[in-house]
C-alpha cells in the first residue's frame, strides 16, 4: 500500500468521523430547526440565508439547487465576496453596519426565517446580521462553530451563537484544518460540515412536510427532462421577492 493511499484513506476517515459527530450532537437542533423553517413554508415566507467570504459557499448551496427549497433568498454583498477582493472581504465582514445595509434592502418579516453561516461567528456582519432579525422578530438560525467562536477574538463583543434562535454547530476546530490529525495545515472542514447540515435539516423536512402534508416548494435539476416546466411555477410565484431568481 503507498502512502498516498494511507494518508487520503486516514483523511477520509476523519471527514466520516466528523460528520457522524456533526449529525448526533446537532439531532435535537435540526428539528427544532426544521419546525421552524416548516412554519415559514406554511406561511409563504422566505427563507433567508447570509454569510460572508467562505461561507457564501454555503450560501450558493442553499440557492436555486435541484433539490432545495424555492424560497430561499440569498443574501450577500460584493464586497463580501473573496474573488472581488480577498482582503477588502476580510475587512467587510469586520465593518460595523454593513449588516444593516443588507438587510435593509432584502426585508425581513417574523414569518420568514434567516440563516447565518459563519464558522468563527465574532465578527461584526454576521453577528449584526443576527441582532438586526431577532430585533425584527424574525427567527435566527446560526449555522457556527461553538468551538472557534471561543478562541477567536471577539470583534463584536458577541458571538453569533450567542443572539440566534437556534444554533446548528459544525463543530469546525479553531483554524478550520484538519490534516494532518496531530499538526493540522490543510483540509478545511466548514465548507462540508455545513453543507451536510444544510442537507440534513432538507431530510428532515421532507420528511416532516409528508407527516404533516404540506406541499415543499422544492426546485427540479433544470437539466433533466421536465425541468424547467416542473420549475415554471415556483419561479412565477418567487421571482417577484427573490430578485437573484431573474
Amino acid at each position: 500500500m503507498t502512502t498516498d493511499t494511507v494518508t487520503g484513506s486516514d483523511y477520509g476517515n476523519l471527514v466520516r468521523t466528523h460528520l457522524t459527530r456533526v449529525e448526533q450532537q446537532n439531532a435535537a437542533a435540526l428539528d427544532d430547526v426544521a419546525e421552524l423553517v416548516l412554519a415559514a413554508v406554511q406561511a409563504d415566507g422566505t427563507i433567508l440565508t447570509a454569510g460572508a467570504g467562505h461561507s457564501l459557499a454555503a450560501v450558493a448551496e442553499t440557492f436555486y439547487r435541484a433539490g432545495g427549497l424555492a424560497c430561499v433568498r440569498p443574501i450577500y454583498h460584493p464586497e463580501l465576496l473573496p474573488m472581488h477582493g480577498a482582503i477588502s472581504s476580510t475587512s467587510a465582514e469586520r465593518r460595523s453596519g454593513l449588516a444593516g445595509e443588507v438587510l435593509r434592502e432584502a426585508g425581513l418579516a417574523p414569518h420568514d426565517v434567516l440563516f447565518v453561516f459563519s464558522t468563527s461567528g465574532v465578527n461584526y456582519y454576521p453577528v449584526e446580521l443576527a441582532q438586526e432579525a431577532a430585533n425584527a422578530g424574525c427567527p435566527v438560525v446560526a449555522v457556527t462553530s461553538v468551538a472557534s467562536s471561543a478562541q477567536a477574538p471577539r470583534r463584536a463583543g458577541v458571538t453569533l451563537a450567542e443572539v440566534a434562535t437556534v444554533v446548528l454547530d459544525n463543530l469546525v476546530p479553531p483554524g478550520d484544518s484538519t490534516y494532518p490529525e496531530d499538526a493540522p495545515v490543510t483540509a478545511a472542514i466548514s465548507t462540508v460540515a455545513t453543507a451536510f447540515l444544510w442537507n440534513l435539516l432538507m431530510v428532515r423536512l421532507v420528511d416532516k412536510a409528508a407527516e404533516t402534508g404540506v406541499q415543499l416548494p422544492l426546485w427540479r435539476s433544470a437539466n433533466v427532462e421536465g425541468g424547467d416546466a416542473a420549475n415554471a411555477d415556483l419561479l412565477r410565484h418567487y421571482q417577484t421577492r427573490i430578485p437573484q431568481l431573474g
